[in-house]
């Protein structure tokens, strides 16, 4: 239990850190030029690492210790927040340190998710890692998508220094609670380790990743439905502007639907799983994506929109808890940081390019019928989800998952919880 709060006050201090930071560092922008696209370019610094580094950083986190690695992103992430926050309060702000900024975090951001998307298995026991893995997508999910954005307008209204402080005390605590951790965290040496180069471990990752059926498919899921997610986002304000005629106000509750989902999903998930099995509590997400991208396109309702971005966000949670759960069961422990550095990657590096497609084709046909192209995307991965995540697949990773246990046991490898 210790352990799971650790990670659990970890992932809920950071993600809110993050998410502040998210809010002040555009805002900084906005004080120093009137540039569009170098206000923009900012947030593209905090998301640009994911398509860059996610790769290298998983095989950091598959050759050290994964524990200490993610303090070091921490300190790395509050050693940032405090050299800008001595620039703001002595006036030394400038775009090109706003800049720098933002891909330090973003770089951190990276390093630290893949240590700890690969850690929990060896700190949690493994009939906890299900609630475990729920209580952390939904501390991510509130934190990210309604209290950290949320709390980075509010403190960011009362002084950008008292934001960046905010953030700096997020990020430090967040390394406090790492220290709490009782377990060993180092990953099982391959035997080819000491011959592999940086490409070698890296594509040993993917390939593992592209060679099994069923966590190809659910890779595969998540990168259509995170681009399906991206274009609800990038196209959402204009919408809700335009169609729904909200203020901002009335903006932020239709985000905040998304973070309330996402909780509820958390703390349904066990019951979800209970009543209707995996297989169909991850089909939820499927069938909630599809609905909170179509009803904009049908519908122009405001109570409308916001029901189906509270059941998006419960169903990415569903996605999340029971996607992790399955890799975590299946994947060697060796390989646990580059697997899930892949897996994000693709999902994370698709949000970018969805994005700028939603935008081009709601300038030239429209919002809604942006809206209804990125719905009926939603569905191609209907099929393929069908034919590879069947309950014989499901039932085989747990008897992986038993039989990697069993060997872990009589090898002394695996960790003291």
């Amino acid at each position: 239990m210790r352990n799971e709060g650790a990670l659990v006050g970890f992932t809920a201090v950071t993600n809110l850190a993050d998410g502040i930071g998210r809010i002040a560092l555009p805002m900084a922008a906005v004080g120093l030029t009137s540039s569009p696209a170098l206000i923009t370019g900012v947030g593209v610094t905090l998301t640009l690492p994911w398509l860059l580094v996610s790769l290298h950083a998983g095989v950091l986190a598959d050759r050290g210790d994964r524990r200490r690695l993610a303090v070091i992103a921490n300190l790395v992430r509050l050693g940032a927040i405090g050299v800008l926050l001595v620039a703001a309060m002595a006036g030394w702000l400038s775009i090109p340190l706003l800049y720098a900024t933002g891909l330090t975090l973003g770089v951190a951001e990276v390093v630290a998710s893949a240590a700890i998307g690969a850690l929990v298995p060896a700190a949690v026991p493994a009939k906890r890692l299900t609630r475990a893995n729920a209580w952390i997508a939904g501390a991510e999910t509130l934190m990210n998508e309604f209290a950290g954005p949320a709390v980075g307008g509010l403190l960011v209204g009362i002084g950008l220094s008292v934001a960046l402080g905010s953030a700096g005390v997020g990020f430090a605590l967040g390394a406090v609670l790492l220290a709490l951790l009782v377990g060993r965290f180092r990953a099982a040496a391959s035997p080819e380790r000491g011959q592999s180069s940086v490409g070698g471990e890296i594509r040993e990752g993917l390939a593992f990743l592209w060679n099994h059926r069923l966590l190809r498919t659910l890779n595969l899921a998540v990168t259509v439905l995170g681009a399906s997610w991206a274009a609800w986002l990038a196209l959402l304000p204009i919408y809700a502007i335009q169609e729904l005629r909200l203020d901002a106000a009335g903006y932020g509750l239709l985000i905040s639907a998304i973070g309330l989902g996402g909780l509820a999903g958390a703390l349904t998930v066990a019951l979800i799983n209970r009543l209707l099995g995996v297989r169909w509590a991850l089909f939820a997400d499927l069938v909630g994506t599809f609905l909170m991208v179509l009803v904009p396109a049908v519908l122009p309702m405001a109570w409308a929109v916001g029901a189906t971005a509270f059941v998006g966000g419960m169903g990415g949670t569903l996605w999340t808890v029971n996607s992790r759960t399955i890799a975590q069961r299946i994947v060697p422990d060796r390989l646990l940081g580059r697997y899930t550095s892949a897996g994000r990657m693709l999902g994370y590096g698709a949000m970018p390019v969805a994005s700028l497609v939603a935008g081009l084709i709601a300038q030239f046909a429209g919002v809604r019928v942006a809206f209804a192209v990125f719905a009926a995307f939603a569905l191609v991965i209907v099929v393929p989800f069908f034919r590879a995540v069947t309950p014989a697949a499901l039932a085989e990773s747990e008897t992986d998952h038993e039989k990697v246990a069993e060997s872990g046991n009589s090898t002394g490898k695996t960790a003291v919880i």
